[in-house]
C-alpha cells in the first residue's frame, strides 16, 4: 500500500467526505507518482450512510470521466470481510481457535438499531449476501452455524454484547480490523476487473430505503388518514 488515510470528523462532529475527499484522492495519486501512474479507480458502493455513498460514487465517476480512467465499485462489506479473513488466516493452521474462527462476519453499524452484515468463508467467498439485521436476529442466525465466526466492523463494536452471546469472537474496539481499509477495496477492484470502462456499473448498495423516502411515506399516510 503506497498511501492510505482516514478522514475524521470536523470540529463540529460532522463527516468531512464532501469537503476533503478530493484532496485525499490527490494525495494518494501523488504518493503513487502522479495520476499517470494510476490505471484503475476503486470506490466503496456501500452499504453505509446515504450521503457518504453518494459522495464517494459521484467523486469516482467525476474522476473517471475527467482523467479517462476506468472505475470499479466494491461492496463495502466485501472489503471489510477481506480484512477479517486476513486476520483469521494469520493464526497458525494447527491452532484450534483458528479452525473455530475460519468464518468471517463483516458487520457495519446501520443505525436505527440495525446492522448491515455478510458472512464469508475461509477463501473470502460470500456465504450470506449483504442484508439488514436487528443485532439480536443476527446473533440468533450466527448461533445456528456449525462454527462461530470472527466478526469485525463498526456494528460488531457497537453491538458486541448482543453478538458475543452467539459465540462470535470480536477484536478489541481499537483493533484496526474494524476499519474498512482502502487496500482491501483496491485489491478486490483489481481482482474483479473485467473492462476498460466500468464507471456505469457504480450502483450504490443501500439495502433499505433512505430516511427521506420513509418520511414522505409517513407524511402521505398521515395526510390520507
Amino acid at each position: 500500500m503506497v498511501h492510505e488515510s482516514q478522514l475524521g470528523l470536523s470540529p463540529q462532529g460532522r463527516p468531512r467526505h464532501a469537503t476533503g475527499l478530493l484532496e485525499e484522492a490527490e494525495r494518494a495519486a501523488a504518493a503513487a507518482g502522479g495520476w499517470g501512474e494510476v490505471d484503475l479507480l476503486a470506490v466503496g458502493l456501500g452499504p453505509g450512510t446515504f450521503t457518504g455513498i453518494r459522495v464517494g460514487i459521484a467523486t469516482a465517476r467525476g474522476l473517471a470521466v475527467s482523467l479517462g480512467l476506468p472505475a470499479r465499485g466494491v461492496c463495502t462489506l466485501d472489503a471489510l470481510g477481506r480484512g477479517i479473513g486476513e486476520v483469521a488466516g494469520s493464526v497458525p493452521s494447527g491452532d484450534i481457535a483458528a479452525k473455530r474462527n475460519s468464518l468471517a462476519l463483516a458487520v457495519l453499524d446501520g443505525w436505527r438499531g440495525e446492522v448491515f452484515a455478510a458472512l464469508y468463508d475461509a477463501e473470502g467467498q460470500r456465504l450470506w449476501d449483504p442484508a439488514v439485521f436487528r443485532p439480536e436476529d443476527l446473533a440468533e442466525r450466527v448461533a445456528s452455524l456449525d462454527e462461530a465466526p470472527l466478526a469485525a466492523g463498526s456494528g460488531a463494536v457497537r453491538f458486541r454484547q448482543e453478538l458475543t452471546r452467539g459465540g462470535v469472537r470480536i477484536a478489541d474496539d481499537s483493533d484496526p480490523v474494524h476499519r474498512v481499509a482502502a487496500r482491501h477495496l483496491c485489491a478486490l477492484a483489481a481482482a474483479a476487473r473485467t473492462g476498460e470502462d466500468e464507471s456505469e456499473e457504480l450502483a450504490p448498495i443501500y439495502l433499505r430505503p433512505p430516511d427521506a423516502e420513509r418520511w414522505r411515506e409517513r407524511d402521505a399516510f398521515q395526510k390520507a388518514k
